[in-house]
Parts: C-alpha cells; structure tokens; sequence
C-alpha cells in the first residue's frame, strides 16, 4: 500500500512509502530539470518515522531548488564531481597535499555519508581518529583544509546550511599526545576498580548490554592497544602457552566500510597477556571455535569494530564524563608508537617479565574482580 502525495515545490517531485513489517521503502519521483528524464530514488528504513524523515528532507531540498540525487549525494561523490571547483584558485604546491588528504583520509572515512548527514561531532571523531593515528599536524591541516573547501562548496549549493568542517581547538591534542610521551601514567585510570567500572558502565549502556564492549575495554587498557588492533587480533595471535599476543593486523576505515591491513610500520609486535586478563581471553578463544582465523573480539552481531563503533554502540561520550574520565576521549591508543614501545621488549623473556611487573602492580593496588573464573585451555 503506498501513500502518494505530489509536491509542487522548486522541483516537481512526488513521494511514496511502500509500508512492509519492516524494512519501509520510502521512494521519491521528479523530472530532472536537465535531462528532462523522469528520476526516481529509494532506500530502505527501519520504520515509518524514520521513512518520513527521510522524505521531508528530500522534500526541503526540492523547495531549496536541489534535485533528490543531488541531496542524497555522499561527500565521495559529491568531491569528484566538484573537486575543481573547490581547490580553485590554490597553487600547484598546495594541490597534492590537499588531494592526497581527500584520497588517503576523508574519502575512506566519511565518504560513505550522505553530505548532509556530516555534522560537527561526526568531524570532530574523525580529526581525532587522524590524530590517534599519529598523522602530522600539517597532514591534519592539509586534510582538514581540503574537507572544509568541498563542504563549502555544498553550502554554497545549498545542501547544506553550515560548514561542519570547521572545526577548532584540534590543535590542543597534539599536546596531550606529547603529554602522554612525557609522562603517560598522568592520563591512566588509577586502579584496576577504575577499569572493571568503566568497563561494566559502558556494557550497562549499550543495547542489549551487549558483554563484549567491556572486554574490549579490558584487553585494550591491559595491552596498551589501539582498538584498530584488538578489532584484528584473531585466534591464532594469542600463544596461550607464554601467554603472549602477536600483533599483526588492525581494523581502519574504508569506502563504505572497514578493512583489515597491517600494523603500523608494517612490523609485527609481541604484547605480554597478564594473568588478570587471561581468563577473559580464554573464554573468547573457546568462544571463537576452532577457526584459528577467528576474531577474538567482535561486535554483537560479529562484526568488525572500531573506535567509532565502539563509542557509538557504548554511548562513550556520555559514560566517561559521568564517572569523570573525560581525559579518554581518544579510547584506547597512544599518541604516538613511541609511548607503546617504550614498554615493549624484543625478546620473550623481557615480554614476559613486563607483563609480570604489571600485574604485580595491580595486584598490590587491589585484588581484580569482576571476571571470568580461570578456564582450563587445551589444544
């Protein structure tokens, strides 16, 4: 059963809701003003609400003159098709920073959204994203220059009201980054209570109380690892003999996506399992089955993750500054290799004794709790 209704707006454009249990196709018609074609467009939500939020929005770009292909038009798109238009008037010199910053960074990252559906906040992850990633300041700037000429570009089409790519204070995490350098203990939880409640807060805000997010939590702060990596770390990287994890892999943003690809530097990395974390580790390995290729760490429906994932699904933002940790808005990573290697050793004897040191120390602050019963492993 559709629900018609005719619009006669800037463009003359008609819309429709087939109503199923569930996915609702919203689908609009119009006359392309240029190839004097009939159109039409359609995509699928998960319900009428949101259907209808769908078509209004098409709808308000119709009245601002804006065809539906145009509105609905992800920022990849819409860069290739206006990308002289935005970088005109710069120097040759300026060119390839700015287009290898749309290439290498902004396309995989955003261009998968809808141009109007980028906001402050989902600018403001990213550059943070291009920062943990340890990029450069004048990469950054270089990314960050290219995304704000080609957002202004789409408010001067009228796509957009506000250019959410300018962004500010960015800068002011490099510093943190060098504080962690300096002296990364200042930006630690204080114990291992400080980590179980993060952890079991985070699971207490996700849909579903999803169990996976705090392990995710836990295995990252106890191997001082990127999320990307933990995301990668399959069953056959973790020697549940010495108890150490090879880290080979990490999850980043693609097209659309995400993607696995190797560390950084392209080097594998041996990171010490400490006794706190192993019965966790054990029940997610006999978790996985018996796919040596198996992920160790999935979303609720096995999927990958990431760092957006992770606080989107958690609710992060809003869960650090309850309980006062706002300092781990990055989650989980270091400013810089430099801060992880300075406790990483080349030889499995020296792993070893660092993750012993480790856990020592927890084990001198407060008795872990919160975790699975030790699990008897067998190969």
């Amino acid at each position: 059963m559709a629900d018609r209704t005719n619009i006669a707006v800037g463009i003359r454009i008609s819309t429709d809701i087939e109503h199923r249990p569930a996915p609702y196709r919203a689908r609009v018609r119009w006359w392309d003003p240029t190839t004097k074609r009939r159109q039409s467009l359609s995509e699928g939500k998960n319900s009428e609400e949101e259907a209808q939020e769908w078509l209004q929005a098409i709808v308000q770009a119709a009245q601002a003159g804006l065809t539906p292909s145009t509105a609905t038009m992800t920022l990849a798109e819409y860069g290739e098709a206006n990308m002289d238009l935005a970088l005109r008037g710069l120097e040759l010199k300026t060119l390839d920073p700015y287009l290898a910053g749309w290439r290498k960074r902004v396309v995989p990252a955003l261009g998968h959204l809808a141009v109007r559906l980028i906001t402050n906040g989902v600018v403001d992850r990213t550059v943070q994203n291009w920062i943990a990633d340890e990029h450069s300041r004048s990469t950054v700037k270089n990314t960050i220059a290219v995304l704000v000429r080609i957002m202004e570009q789409a408010v001067r089409d009228g796509i957009i009201t506000v250019n959410p790519a300018r962004v500010t204070g960015w800068q002011k995490l490099y510093k943190q980054a060098e504080d962690e350098l300096r002296n990364p203990r200042a930006l630690a939880l204080p114990d291992w209570d400080s980590l179980v409640q993060l952890a079991d807060a985070l699971v207490a805000a996700s849909h579903d109380q999803y169990r996976g997010w705090g392990d995710v939590v836990v295995f990252a702060a106890c191997t001082a690892a990127r999320i990307g990596e933990v995301s990668g770390c399959r069953v056959q990287d973790i020697d549940t003999d010495q108890w150490i994890w090879t880290v080979r892999r990490q999850t980043t943003p693609a097209p659309g996506s995400l993607t696995d690809k190797g560390t950084k530097g392209k080097r594998s990395r041996k990171v010490p399992i400490i006794e706190e974390i192993r019965p966790l580790v054990a029940q997610r390995i006999l978790s996985a089955g018996s796919d040596p290729d198996a992920r160790l760490f999935t979303g609720p429906r096995g999927g990958r993750i990431s760092t957006a994932v992770l606080r989107d699904a958690t609710h992060w933002d809003d869960v650090i500054s309850r309980l006062g940790y706002e300092h781990l808005r990055r989650i989980a990573g270091h400013g810089s290799l430099m801060t992880t290697q300075r406790y990483l050793h080349p030889d499995v004897p020296k792993i070893t004794a660092a993750g012993a040191a480790l856990s020592a120390h927890l084990s001198a602050v407060r008795a872990p709790r919160s975790l699975p019963s030790p699990i008897v492993m067998t190969r």
